[in-house]
């Protein structure tokens, strides 16, 4: 596929290093030569420098034989008039771009044919703040991942002591979550990937990684994780766009404090939000003013400023003052492997968030969700089967003679409005939604031909 992103920051980026390593043709538009000289140094690319919304600029990159392009500078405006003129003048077939501005998000109505032709809007301020929820939601998880509607849940576990099925093999998990069902499809024990069986035995800092009902999912974290009470207090460090977001979808269901460092924008929400969110002025890596707002009785802090090292500090300084819970936006891959779970609980990179939601409409065939796992070194998809027996290399199969490669399971299938937990002999149908986890994203392209219908199949 022949795909042009403009802008090189954090997601640009991040997609560029997804998309290059998959036999695509990508060319990167940025105003700042630097940038794309460390990303051509990385990664077998092209580059242009110029404005990513000047026609020229867009000619020389190569627009017109694009089969997609990518609009993800930090301009909302520059995205959206990239987006117009790849479809008025160039008729680029798809066009995603990212609109950041809640004003515009405000107003669906804008993104049409005959306004702004925008195929997909990548909104990474709402998936952070879906992904957040989701972590304060389910206590005990170190990520949550919706599925079939948000019908299935994938989740991420890390094994403690004092928990049920600790040392305990894998085949008792029913009689610890009796007449409920799930799909264990990888365990990741001291960096390395296990394909879990009935006889492996449950170790101390396991990540488990499960496909339940969302309705069943906390009785199986419950079986990895010690059981912990519910989160109630949160408060957040930043009042920005995700800030504000989160906010608003916990008040109600808990106690929410904005800490937040502009007199300005403190005015702003106070006009603006719930008057049951206390917004309050002042610095959080501040620990006098941490200790006053009770900082140890608060479940969950959330580090969610525009600055990483901040995030960082405060959200390290809020974990030693007493706090269950910390969460922190940080940019920087290098950083996340080095603070989690140590100055931070769980970090959350918006670009590994983003990413996700891109793939989805990039990924070839029949595909309905893609979320990027483990440092988007791992991929979980949902994709539709299509086809008949003489056409499909997997309808009618059972799925332990799929062909599926090393490090690949189904999670869940849905079929006629039920949730299916495979067994190694159960069989996929025509119209199936199936949930794979690829511990190896690398074997995604095997993945989509296996799945992927075929007049001449036979």
């Amino acid at each position: 596929m022949n795909i042009l992103i403009l802008g090189a920051g954090q997601v640009g980026r991040t997609v560029a290093q997804n998309l290059a390593s998959e036999e695509n043709d990508i060319t990167v538009i940025d105003r700042d030569p630097e940038l794309l000289r460390l990303l051509q140094e990385r990664l077998d690319l092209r580059t242009v420098i110029g404005h990513a919304a000047h026609p020229e600029v867009l000619i020389e990159a190569g627009i017109e034989g694009a089969d997609l392009i990518l609009a993800v500078t930090n301009s909302d405006e520059t995205n959206m008039v990239a987006c117009l003129l790849a479809h008025v003048l160039f008729k680029t077939p798809t066009r995603l771009a990212r609109v950041r501005d809640p004003h515009y998000l405000a107003h669906p109505e804008l993104f049409t044919l005959r306004t702004i032709p925008i195929d997909h809007i990548v909104s990474p301020e709402r998936l952070v703040t879906d992904a957040i929820a989701h972590l304060i939601d389910q206590p005990g998880c170190l990520q949550i991942l919706d599925f079939i509607d948000g019908r299935a849940q994938l989740a991420v576990v890390r094994v403690l002591a004092g928990s049920p099925m600790m040392g305990q093999p894998l085949h008792q998990l029913p009689q610890q979550v009796p007449g409920l069902a799930c799909r264990l499809v990888a365990i990741y024990r001291r960096g390395q990937v296990i394909m879990p069986e009935g006889t492996t035995r449950v170790e101390a800092q396991d990540e488990i990684f499960f496909l339940a009902a969302r309705e069943a999912l906390s009785r199986f974290i419950g079986a990895f994780h010690p059981s912990q009470a519910p989160y109630r207090n949160v408060m957040i460090a930043g009042g920005g766009n995700i800030g504000k977001q989160l906010a608003e979808r916990l008040v109600g269901r808990h106690r929410v404090k904005i800490l937040e460092l502009d007199a300005g924008r403190c005015r702003e929400l106070v006009e603006n939000l719930d008057d049951d969110i206390r917004v309050l002025h002042g610095d959080a890596g501040d620990a006098d003013l941490l200790r006053e707002e009770d900082i140890a009785s608060t479940d969950v802090f959330c580090a969610l400023t525009s600055d990483e090292e901040d995030n960082i500090i405060s959200a390290a300084l809020a974990k030693q003052l007493g706090v269950r819970k910390t969460i922190a936006i940080v940019n920087t891959g290098g950083y996340i492997d080095l603070v989690q779970d140590y100055a931070v609980d769980i970090a959350i990179s918006p670009a590994q968030v983003t990413i996700g939601a891109i793939l989805t409409h990039i990924r070839r065939g029949d595909v309905v969700a893609v979320h990027a796992l483990r440092r988007g070194a791992a991929e979980a998809i949902e994709l539709t089967v299509h086809g008949d027996h003489r056409t499909s290399r997997v309808i009618g199969r059972p799925i332990n003679r799929l062909g599926l490669p090393a490090g690949t399971s189904v999670g869940v299938i849905a079929r006629q409005g039920q949730l299916l937990f495979p067994h190694h002999d159960t069989r996929l149908a025509a119209e199936d939604r199936v949930v794979l986890f690829l511990a190896d994203k690398g074997q995604i392209h095997s993945v989509e031909r296996l799945f992927h219908a075929e007049l001449n199949f036979l």
